[in-house]
């Protein structure tokens, strides 16, 4: 199991339940990292994979990636579909958020799970930098790998999209 941001201790006691592995990465504390500049010095496919460190033939079942696309441009979203795809199979399943408009405001919350049938939600401690939200549509066609399943509208102008893996035959 995959999960983007910082290990809230009721989502690891939530997976302590299961016979699990747990690969936490926040990639937030790295978002200027995930901005191709013209002084890059590695592809950000090299760096996005040596921030996750994803062992070798590890096979995800559940990405968590909540709002994580919200602060990516489209050239970061591709390098990390293409870390994720050694590590992607036919039953992957996804979680994340999109806007339903957007000019939705940032949420500055963190997420986490508290039971099956419930998020954990905090506050962020600050806003995050590179805020650029994508709608459904777009959001679906710059995810290579994975197409949404089920989208809800939240009472924030928010989508919640549960996704599953769409890999190439």
């Amino acid at each position: 199991m995959l999960h983007i941001g910082c290990a809230l201790p009721e989502t690891v006691e939530f997976f302590s339940r299961y016979r699990c592995k747990l690969i936490f990465v926040d990639l937030f504390d790295d978002l200027d990292q995930l901005k191709p500049g013209e002084d890059a010095t590695r592809p950000l496919e090299q760096v996005i994979a040596g921030l996750m460190h994803i062992p070798a033939g590890t096979r995800l079942d559940i990405c968590l990636f909540w709002d994580l696309f919200n602060f990516l441009d489209k050239a970061a979203i591709a390098a990390l579909m293409h870390v994720l795809r050694p590590h992607l199979h036919t039953a992957t399943l996804a979680h994340g958020f999109a806007v339903h408009n957007l000019k939705t405001p940032q949420s500055g919350r963190v997420y986490g799970i508290r039971e099956l049938d419930k998020l954990s939600v905090r506050p962020r401690p600050g806003q995050l930098p590179g805020y650029s939200p994508y709608n459904q549509g777009q959001l679906e066609k710059a995810l290579d790998y994975f197409k949404a399943t089920r989208s809800v509208l939240l009472a924030d102008s928010r989508l919640e999209l549960l996704l599953s893996a769409s890999l190439p035959a």
